[in-house]
């Protein structure tokens, strides 16, 4: 049901209130703050090849992996003071492993075409969100009640696109407990958008999508129960694949999903190239890869197209913005123009429930009738009251005390947000 008319009043109110005070912020913070930083512009071309173009550059021996990981190594160490996307590195162990990649190559017999079909992304930088298990590293999701906890496996996975030949660089931010749309947490901080050093990333895995945008990584690794990957490839104007449930393993990642989660969390690929995508994807379902008929000729001109031009106007959530309405617009005038197809519009008035329906969703039990873990478990200390909580002094460099952690939950007191 469309809202009101008196509702549409509120809601304008509403966000016109939350603008005005979003500019009053701004306006007071640059008064005592210094000017405003930018990131440092790309000098080393290597920056501007995607993951697949790499690969092949590093197969034929235009360029070595060792100068392709330093090339990241170098870039990392630019931008990452001013993004806070890094959390942990391992830039030794990758020049290692990178070397070791060249000598492979050196001494391969077979040809390109072995090690292409072997090790499809030899030599290529990768990032990991903090969020996976990834042998030898800090498994922390962000959580100060995990600090100290080193992974001793990878997640699944990982060891797939390890086993492709990727090499890891290091592992990114996230918000605590991944469970919000930006990503900031009491062990590493705020990660902020490369674009815009005064705006968010978005999250969950915001650490991924503010890197892969800074030319710092060129492929990533996120999960997505709510919008984890798709709000930092959006935020960040990278690219970003929730995949279909199912596909690609979700072992050994913190927080594990429960309840009806499972059907809600996937792992996918992000990257800042869209041919990377598909190469990822499949390299990370394994063999679940067949499921998805990657390898088949689509015919566009076969498939019917759909366009939402908007959430049919829900009073709780920002009202679509004229920029994106008029791309989507060029978008659906270019399909018909291309392919000669109709592209239909269609309204799903019950969007504006969107998120009720998420919410409720994801706190049911599952079919052997196990609930949820609670969002106070899962942060692995016993929270605070809310009024104790809000009242909480800040000490040991910004974490809550005297239980340093943030143990405000969604309104049920139960919601794994994001």
């Amino acid at each position: 049901m469309a809202p009101s008319g008196l509702e549409k009043v509120l809601a304008s109110l509403f966000w016109a209130v939350i603008g005005l005070l979003f500019a009053v912020f701004r306006v007071l913070s640059r008064k005592t703050a210094a000017p405003a930083a930018k990131l440092p512009s790309v000098r080393n071309p290597l920056l501007l090849v995607s993951a697949t173009q790499l690969a092949k550059k590093i197969r034929r021996r235009e360029v070595l992996s060792v100068e392709v990981v330093q090339a990241y190594i170098d870039r990392i160490q630019d931008v990452n003071p001013l993004i806070n996307a890094v959390t942990k590195d391992r830039f030794d162990a990758a020049l290692q492993e990178a070397a070791q990649v060249d000598r492979l190559i050196e001494e391969e017999t077979g040809g390109e075409e072995v090690l292409e079909d072997r090790l499809p992304l030899l030599g290529v930088p990768l990032s990991v969100k903090s969020s996976y298990a990834f042998q030898g590293m800090p498994f922390t999701s962000g959580l100060c009640s995990r600090r100290g906890v080193i992974a001793s496996v990878d997640a699944p996975p990982l060891t797939l696109l390890k086993r492709a030949g990727a090499v890891p660089l290091g592992t990114t931010n996230t918000s605590e407990l991944c469970m919000w749309s930006e990503s900031h947490n009491h062990l590493h901080g705020i990660t902020r958008n490369p674009y815009d050093l005064e705006r968010i990333p978005g999250g969950s895995s915001g650490g991924e999508g503010s890197l892969l945008a800074a030319a710092g990584s060129v492929i990533g690794v996120g999960s997505d129960i709510g919008g984890s990957i798709r709000m930092p490839a959006f935020f960040n104007g990278i690219f970003g694949h929730k995949t279909t449930p199912g596909v690609v393993s979700n072992e050994n990642q913190y927080p594990p999903s429960s309840g009806r989660q499972e059907e809600y969390l996937s792992l996918g690929p992000m990257c800042r190239y869209a041919e990377d995508l598909k190469l990822m994807l499949k390299i990370m379902a394994g063999p679940n890869a067949n499921m998805l008929s990657l390898n088949a000729a689509v015919d566009l001109k076969k498939l019917r197209f759909f366009t939402i031009p908007h959430d049919s106007g829900s009073v709780w959530t920002h009202p679509v913005s004229k920029e994106l309405m008029e791309i989507q617009r060029k978008v659906v005038e270019r399909l018909e123009a291309d392919l000669g197809v109709q592209v239909q519009e269609v309204c799903l008035p019950e969007l504006s429930y969107s998120f009720q329906i998420w919410d409720t969703y994801i706190n049911l039990p599952d079919d052997e009738g196990k609930s949820p873990v609670s969002f106070n478990e899962l942060m692995g200390e016993p929270g605070l009251p809310r009024l104790a909580f809000l009242g909480a002094a800040e000490t040991d460099g910004g974490e809550i005390g005297p239980h340093r952690g943030r143990h405000s939950s969604g309104p049920h007191g139960n919601d794994p947000w994001f």
